[in-house]
């Protein structure tokens, strides 16, 4: 939903992707867990129904619809009318963003090689990953240190003859257990005497290099998220040449800030979209089933808790929506405190909405005949990913402060030329 009118060509894109989704991604949900299978098969193979659902993506003119227009790699729409979209592709989030070569991490991976790759590098990673041909993941996040402090990441990037050798233990790895998954953007210390922003730096690992094992995949509440996973991985003695490097020796914090800001609000509008399946599950549930001589739906708590999730999602969206505006007009780095209010609050408000439709099912919320404890796990975990609440709070209040004071500041130059 929109606070503006779009354009003919959005509007246009918007019904094509609703209909898709509606008629043909959230339909195929059950045929792609049967196709999955069980046991290890579910991570040496891709369910034939997603190659099906990304053909016809393609045809309908809904792929790679996430880069913004100032990428001639993308499909020409800013990140406001992306976030439109998005948050539709968010009702099937197993399905449709992947169906449209639209999901994380490879939307964020993408966007590095396209800002900050060279010809070479785009032409060997970004290129078949916009043609969907190979998946990749982003190698940050480590077991050793609080990760969420991204200067106490240790691994190193240490040069060797005309290259770089990479060694370090990364884990909960989005993406590097899918079988397509061909590269890892990875995130290391070249210089350890630098000043602590400038010590990391990004190259790019080939999955198949010699000393990259993805030792298992981990759970989040019990799901594997399998075929893509959320993996630890061991990078031991691993060489790459030094055309590998993103950007340059000591840009590491550049690059991921690029590429973590337009992502937050991608997770946010995924996520919106989640919370409206969630509602319409839960007003479909209180008025199938009856308590106490009267439909669930007519009990006062019940019509309390569906006006909350409303009133409740409505107001997220608009703080996604600003974020979304703010980083066409002025740019991610100075949409910071926009995109940190996002990411707090939208996890948050889906996780109540999402709690309240679990409640109404009963037992059947938490089972697996719905996909809201699937979604709540998921959605509980993006109150961590991509940076804690806590640490987007601290920055939303360092950010209000520096910015009260400014106007305090320049409120106090004016006033004595005002009493002249």
């Amino acid at each position: 939903m929109s606070v503006v009118e779009l354009s003919p060509r959005v509007e246009k894109l918007r019904k094509a992707l609703v209909d898709f989704v509606e008629n043909e991604c959230i339909p195929a949900e059950e045929e792609y867990k049967r196709e999955l299978g069980e046991g290890a098969q579910r991570w040496t193979k891709v369910p034939p129904v997603m190659e099906r659902l990304k053909k016809r993506a393609r045809a309908l003119g809904l792929w790679n619809l996430f880069l913004p227009k100032e990428y001639p790699e993308g499909a020409g729409l800013s990140n406001y009318e992306y976030a439109v979209l998005c948050e539709t592709m968010g009702r099937s989030p197993a399905i449709a963003p992947e169906a449209c070569n639209c999901s994380a991490p490879d939307t964020g991976n993408m966007e590095v090689f396209a800002k900050y790759g060279t010809l070479e590098q785009k032409q060997k990673w970004l290129q078949p990953l916009l043609e969907g041909r190979i998946r990749s993941a982003f190698a940050m996040t480590e077991p050793q240190v609080a990760s969420s402090d991204a200067t106490n990441i240790c691994t190193r990037i240490e040069r060797s003859g005309d290259g770089y050798v990479v060694n370090g233990r990364k884990w909960w790895i989005s993406g590097a257990g899918h079988p397509n998954c061909a590269v890892f953007i990875t995130m290391g210390k070249t210089d350890l005497q630098a000043h602590k922003h400038k010590q990391q730096s990004i190259v790019v690992v080939p999955a198949d290099a010699p000393g990259v094992k993805v030792v298992r995949p981990l759970t989040v509440f019990g799901y594997d998220d399998a075929p893509h996973g959320h993996c630890e991985v061991v990078f031991e003695n691993v060489w790459v040449p030094r055309e590998n490097l993103i950007l340059g020796e000591g840009r590491g914090f550049e690059v991921i800030q690029g590429r973590l800001g337009p992502g937050r609000i991608h997770h946010c509008m995924r996520s919106l979209g989640m919370a409206e399946r969630g509602l319409e599950l839960m007003i479909q549930r209180v008025q199938t089933r009856t308590t106490f001589g009267r439909k669930i739906s007519e009990h006062g708590v019940v019509l309390d808790y569906i006006a909350k999730s409303r009133m409740d999602l409505e107001s997220a969206r608009m703080l996604v929506l600003r974020a979304a505006d703010m980083i066409d007009k002025v740019g991610a780095k100075h949409a910071l405190k926009e995109i940190a209010m996002a990411k707090v609050v939208v996890p948050n408000v889906v996780l109540s909405i999402l709690d309240r439709a679990i409640q109404m099912y009963g037992a059947a919320g938490v089972g697996q005949d719905t996909p809201l404890a699937d979604f709540w796990a998921g959605m509980r975990t993006l109150r961590i990913a991509d940076g804690p609440d806590e640490v987007h709070t601290r920055q939303i209040a360092q950010l209000e402060i520096r910015q009260q004071n400014a106007k305090l500041a320049a409120r106090k130059q004016t006033q004595p030329l005002a009493r002249l």
